[in-house]
């Protein structure tokens, strides 16, 4: 079964409390292979995470027939992969094409694609500047908690975020990591959005921060179908533009520590 969850789902907590990860069982592998891919055209980074998705899903099944003929299973690999994308819209399962705001020559003009995509959820923007984080999880590895998983990523975000001095948070109904998200607040902009597919637990996409993001391609859209809410990035909020690599070296010690992770990379 496949679950479908992206930053415009309704029905997940806005404060949830993050467990400490607990110790590993003997047949979890809790290490995670870290991947920078550069600059990659998105169609290249989605084909390699369902290769990636495939051959998990393909060592699950085998380990448990291993289980079953009273075999050792072989652990199942977790891949984090980093990259930045030329400019491009992508469209969830459940989105709406009117959502996207330029024909065919307006999406050449300002040299962008567009795919429909097998995650939930509604339309986004990718491009120059932004730091798109896939994590290829078994979540059997960690917990088999989809709505835990996403809290974990938004925290990994939102403690980044924090060491570069931004206060960062959530907002009810709304995945995603946003500034100005108290109730009340009068400018809530979003600057990490979120959208995952999981199946048999094993997770592909994830998240996209905007570091250096040229906000104004998300004006040729409506983010996720909302239209009352802004974008904002790391460089308007602090003024300066912020090396991708120093944000990934921030980030990924986060999110390791928030899965009990081991870091390996390539």
């Amino acid at each position: 079964m496949d679950t479908l969850l992206t930053s415009c789902s309704t029905s997940v907590p806005a404060s949830p409390v993050l467990h400490s990860a607990s110790a590993a069982t003997p047949h979890q592998n809790r290490a995670l292979c870290v991947r920078n891919l550069g600059v990659q055209p998105y169609e290249e980074a989605w084909a390699y995470q369902e290769s990636l998705l495939a051959n998990t899903l393909e060592r699950k099944k085998q380990n448990r027939n291993a289980i079953e003929q009273g075999e050792t299973p072989v652990p199942t690999p977790n891949y984090l992969l980093l990259c930045e994308h030329p400019h491009v819209y992508t469209l969830g399962k459940s989105g709406k094409p009117e959502h996207l705001l330029l024909d065919e020559a307006g999406l050449t003009r300002y040299g962008a694609t567009f795919h429909r995509i097998n995650r939930g959820g509604d339309i986004t923007y990718h491009g120059p500047g932004q730091l798109v984080g896939y994590p290829i999880l078994d979540l059997d590895n960690f917990f088999t908690d989809i709505h835990r998983y996403l809290r974990v990523l938004e925290e990994a975000v939102i403690l980044t975020l924090a060491d570069f001095g931004v206060s960062a948070g959530r907002i009810a109904g709304l995945t995603g990591v946003w500034l100005d998200w108290e109730e009340g607040a009068p400018n809530p902009r979003k600057i990490c959005a979120m959208g995952v597919k999981c199946s048999r637990w094993v997770t592909i996409h994830g998240f996209a921060l905007n570091v250096n993001t040229d906000l104004s391609y998300f004006s040729h859209i409506i983010p996720c179908g909302i239209d009352d809410k802004a974008v904002t990035s790391l460089q308007q909020e602090l003024g300066r533009t912020v090396p991708l690599a120093e944000v990934a070296d921030r980030l990924v010690p986060h999110l390791v520590s928030l899965l009990g992770a081991t870091l390996t990379q390539e």
